[in-house]
């Protein structure tokens, strides 16, 4: 029997872990880095010991001091959840060493799939169908597209698509040195990118005695940098006879390394043919739509795997459907930029799932993914469900650093992702200009009423009052542009140059209501210093803006706010992990040459030239930890 659980992770699985520990009377240990140690995980769990330093290198990837945590708190089980070591066979075997219980699988059984290389070897073995690997030394015109891949890890590092010939060896050289910098392995292989496929996976859960299940199928195929951003189950649009070959060739994956635990087989299905990418040795993060649709909880299915008690012969049936969607700390209009900053507010409707790492008030760093939550909704139809996630998406208050959430719905409600024939991994390659554009949410709508709180909060008498001799004047900015907002506010109510067709309603310090065309809207108003999230309920004529992040503007700019033309500023912190091979101050550069790469949020984001010309300014130099607006280049046209 399993007394005490330390969790080898941090955020939102170890708080997912935690949940189902609690209602089991299990006892909980938290480990956390020093930039974790106010974070929710450790808060809620009964006792929590720390990694000493902020580098996931230095804290959650030690396996070391993860085992000799768990032995002070007196833990008898370890669960890894997903990411850092949860793959790591040595670390799986080191906790069994240690004579502690392994929420996982066996070692053997990660290490026979740690190497996506050796793992389509044993695949091939088994019967399971899969791609055939390119040669880079062969490759020809005809076989482009490519997808480089790291074969160690996931979560989109270490892998590229190429479809030209000629940069080949650049990005197999990139992802090399991504692959070993994330994983500690620089070993690449490339496979044909199949144009037009989908991520379909099948969820696996296996016992000590010979019992595997497998759980349905996922679509994941909705991905920006080959990270997954809406998944659901059941896959929709697939065939009985592809779901019977998936679900085979999942058995046999699973069968043929001896697994045991939860795991997840992953497919590439075009042209109504699967063909195996990888096996995930661990809980998905998307775990939750599977629960939805069979009500069950995976985490406890997870412990009583490892206590040794055997599964029922046959899972319980799948019902409904479910789509859960991914909240990211991060700007898709600037090319997915993570975005940093504190979470003011994090609140959505009733009727969803929220599964969330971060609660009102933490600050989102640059150390760690910049996934906020997982909103996950079911229903009896996959119509209604994704109808319900995106409503959800649409009314929930995210106050803090930009996120993705207009991003979700606009994803939610797009013809292609509503028919399910016309999903593929391509989705965002298409759409994502489109999904990004500003909306027609009349920006000046909120900009009007974030200005007629901020006065009737500033004001004794209730914001109404005698009208003065010359209007009031607010400027806020938004997305780059300034809404200059002139008003005049008396005991005959508004006015207000620019609105002549809204009228005040009601007015409170954190609450406008305003008649436009006609429709009553109501807009709530918060303030965090000056930055002013401004929240207004749906359109009944659909399509507008439900939020907007204001800054309000002093009357008198400061006129030294200004950079040298050319200047090339960090867009987030992080830290510069390479600069371009031989790139030195007074090289000629063309435009949209990389000069350097900025590690952030787990990803490698590329600084590029933004015109032709001279580098007179490279300040910056790898390893250099660079926080948000510090000058990395200048390039001079």
């Amino acid at each position: 029997m399993i007394r005490s659980v330390l969790v080898a992770n941090r955020g939102e699985i170890a708080r997912r872990v935690f949940r189902t520990c609690r209602e089991l009377g299990i006892s909980t240990v938290a480990v956390h880095s020093d930039a974790d140690a106010g974070a929710p995980h450790v808060r809620e769990a009964d006792v929590a010991v720390r990694l000493p330093g902020d580098a996931p290198a230095d804290t959650y990837l030690r396996g070391d001091l993860l085992v000799r945590a768990a032995r002070a708190a007196g833990a008898d089980a370890i669960h890894p959840g997903y990411g850092f070591l949860s793959e790591n066979a040595g670390f799986a075997a080191a906790v069994a060493d240690a004579g502690l219980a392994w929420i996982g699988p066996p070692p053997a059984a990660i290490e026979s799939m740690a190497s996506k290389t050796r793992a389509k070897e044993l695949m091939a073995e088994a019967g399971v169908p899969l791609l055939a690997p390119v040669d880079p030394g062969a490759a020809t015109e005809a076989d482009l597209p490519l997808l480089v891949k790291a074969a160690a890890g996931g979560g989109g590092r270490g892998m590229r698509v190429v479809t030209e010939l000629a940069a080949l060896d650049e990005e197999l050289t990139a992802a090399k040195a991504e692959a070993a910098a994330a994983f500690g392995d620089g070993e690449v292989f490339v496979e044909p990118y199949v144009v037009g496929g989908r991520h379909v996976e099948v969820q696996i859960l296996a016992d000590a005695h010979g019992t595997v299940w497998t759980l349905g199928t996922r679509d994941c195929s909705l991905q920006r940098r080959h990270q997954k951003v809406i998944e659901e189950a059941p896959a929709p649009g697939l065939s009985d006879a592809l779901r019977t070959t998936l679900h085979r060739a999942a058995e046999q994956a699973a069968r043929a390394i001896g697994y045991r635990g939860a795991g997840t087989v992953e497919f590439l299905v075009a042209d109504g043919r699967a063909y195996f990418l990888e096996m995930n040795t661990r809980l998905q993060v998307e775990h939750p739509v599977t629960e939805a649709i069979h009500g069950l909880d995976l985490v406890a299915l997870q412990l009583r795997v490892a206590e040794g008690r055997p599964l029922d012969p046959e899972p319980p049936r799948p019902h409904g459907h479910a789509v859960e969607a991914r909240l990211y700390a991060e700007d898709p209009a600037a090319g997915w930029q993570p975005q940093t900053g504190t979470l003011h507010r994090l609140e959505l409707p009733d009727g969803v799932r929220l599964d969330s790492g971060v609660t009102d008030g933490d600050t989102i760093g640059v150390h760690y993914d910049p996934m906020l939550a997982k909103v996950i909704a079911w229903a009896p139809s996959r119509d209604e469900a994704v109808r319900k996630l995106a409503g959800a998406l649409e009314r929930a208050r995210v106050h803090g650093p930009v996120t993705n959430r207009d991003l979700l719905v606009r994803s939610l409600r797009h013809p292609e992702f509503t028919d399910p024939g016309a999903l593929d991994t391509g989705f965002y390659d298409r759409n994502l200009t489109a999904l990004t554009e500003p909306g027609d949410g009349r920006t000046d709508l909120f900009a009007l009423a974030a200005a007629l709180a901020d006065a009737h909060g500033r004001s004794r008498f209730g914001g109404f009052r005698n009208v003065p001799a010359g209007p009031q004047v607010k400027t806020y900015a938004c997305a780059g542009t300034e809404y200059e907002i002139r008003y005049r506010l008396g005991r005959d109510g508004l006015s207000a140059e620019g609105f002549p067709d809204v009228r005040l309603l009601a007015l409170k310090p954190d609450e406008v209501v305003l008649e436009v065309d006609g429709l009553r809207r109501r807009f709530a108003v918060a303030r965090y210093g000056d930055r002013v999230h401004v929240d207004a309920t749906p359109s009944p004529r659909g399509g507008a803006t439900t939020s907007c992040a204001l800054t309000a503007l002093p009357r008198f700019p400061d006129p030294t706010a200004r950079t040298e033309p050319g200047s090339l500023l960090a867009p987030m912190p992080g830290t510069v992990v390479r600069i371009a091979d031989g790139l030195t101050e007074g090289d000629q550069v063309e435009a949209g040459r990389p000069l350097l790469w900025l590690e952030a949020m787990k990803m490698e984001h590329k600084i590029t030239a933004p015109a032709a010309g001279t580098l007179t300014a490279l300040p910056v130099r790898p390893g250099q930890q660079v926080e948000v607006g510090t000058l990395l280049a200048v390039v001079t046209d």
